[in-house]
């Protein structure tokens, strides 16, 4: 199925709802995400809204590709799938170092 969609180019004003009715013209929405940076919570300029069916897939692209959301002119297409991305090790705060073994640090100590 293609009936989730990718729209890019959005205004940092566009919330989720306003998304969702902005599309709702071309048809059923399911859902609609505008995708935002999880520190700052501020938009990244692009979302993602699933249609009921393909052929409102298709019909929202071609009624909203180019239009105006919020003074930007938006991008809409069929979605690609979400690529396998690898997990970071560490937490992301330092590293993952392991608090045993070499207890003096500093150079020359021969243990």
């Amino acid at each position: 199925m293609n009936n989730k969609l990718y729209v890019g180019q959005l205004s940092f004003a566009v919330d989720s709802n306003a998304l969702g009715e902005f599309f709702a013209s071309a048809g059923d929405v399911l859902s609609a995400k505008v995708i935002t940076d999880r520190d700052s919570g501020r938009s990244k300029g692009f979302g993602f809204v699933e249609m009921a069916t393909d052929q409102e897939a298709q019909n929202a692209i071609q009624q909203l590709n180019g239009k105006d959301l919020n003074g930007r002119s938006i991008n809409v297409s069929i979605a690609k799938p979400q690529e396998e991305r690898p997990r970071r090790s560490g937490g992301g705060f330092g590293g993952g170092r392991s608090g045993g073994g070499n207890r003096g640090g500093g150079f020359g100590r021969g243990y």
